[in-house]
């Protein structure tokens, strides 16, 4: 009822002839096909070997799809009516192939899987809703196909895909996430984290005043976050560097700056100092061993130097601003 209600021009599959479950087949596999050739381009150059299994899964599905024209023009002639499966409640939506080429691998075999397994779902509704034996039996033997071996996607990778060659590739995906996120945002979430301590701490310990120090955290996250963001996406365009996309490295540096920042000063909307202030001291110790956390994990920086490099570094910078303001 309520897919009814969401999707009202759309047609249950209960609702379609035989022949328009063959068409729907028919374009579904075409469909895939396309998509799984849009998979190959996207990895081609980073991932040779999964490259190759998504054009061997493209071939797959193109062999499906003469195997169900040919029933078609066998039964019912050789006109095929369009129906797609956007036109039917309850299938899967898929993002376009504009989208693909920023999907990460792990995200892309994901989605072969999900395809996959919705094409087995529907070989299975479609043939309990066919009388003709023939037909019946085709649809059966795609539901099966579609889930031999637990999946296809699993299955060419045992072929094309040894242990070694997918941990190289699983390395290649985690080290293009770490110079297009991981790097631009910590240094981002430094920036903001450290270069704010100073003047929030300060304003507060000036003014004695939670209001006007929030302002001026603020305004110095928010104006740090836009300068930073800018800054990280107009210097590299990530072609010769290999580090991405810059519009995707400048939000994710700006971003991680405005809330650096803004993790301390927040706690001054509190209107009593000494309590907004206790907090605010701990916010920024929280922030600090976060930080040294991610350069140890996502960095492969030594733990202890980067304690010492950002809580010693962060805690110099959060006692200037301390002693700026009993100045």
């Amino acid at each position: 009822m309520f897919s009814r209600l969401l999707h009202p021009g759309k047609r249950s599959l209960e609702s379609l002839s035989e022949q328009e479950i063959l068409a729907l087949a028919i374009s579904s596999e075409e469909d895939d096909g396309r998509i799984y050739l849009a998979y190959a381009d996207a990895l081609r150059d980073a991932y040779p070997h999964s490259a190759r299994i998504f054009e061997e899964m493209a071939e797959e599905e193109s062999h499906h799809r003469q195997l169900l024209i040919d029933r078609h023009v066998a039964r019912f002639g050789d006109r095929i009516p369009l129906v797609r499966r956007e036109y039917v409640r309850d299938f899967p939506e898929l993002k376009p192939d504009w989208l693909i080429a920023n999907m990460p691998l792990e995200a892309i075999r994901a989605q072969a899987e999900a395809m996959e397994d919705a094409a087995h779902r529907f070989y299975l509704a479609a043939a309990s809703r066919t009388q003709d034996a023939a037909t019946r039996k085709l649809l059966g033997d795609l539901a099966l196909a579609e889930k031999s071996h637990e999946s296809l996607a699993r299955r060419l990778g045992e072929q094309h895909i040894p242990a070694d060659v997918k941990a190289e590739e699983d390395q290649t995906a985690r080290r293009q996430f770490v110079l297009t996120y991981v790097q631009p945002g910590l240094a981002g979430l430094m920036d903001g984290s450290v270069s704010t301590l100073a003047p929030i701490f300060a304003a507060a310990f000036a003014t004695q005043d939670t209001w006007q120090t929030f302002l001026v955290g603020l305004s110095a996250s928010v104006g740090a976050g836009i300068s930073m963001g800018f800054t990280e996406a107009a210097h590299d365009d990530g072609k010769l560097s290999g580090r991405g996309s810059p519009v995707k490295r400048g939000l994710a540096s700006g971003i991680m700056t405005a809330l650096g920042g803004l993790g301390h000063a927040l706690p001054y909307l509190i209107p009593n100092f000494m309590l907004a202030t206790t907090i605010a001291v701990f916010v920024v110790f929280v922030e600090l061993w976060a930080i040294a956390f991610i350069q140890n994990r996502y960095m492969e920086t030594p733990f202890f130097r980067a304690v010492l490099q950002v809580v010693l570094g962060g805690s110099l910078v959060l006692a200037a601003g301390v002693l700026i303001g009993n100045a």
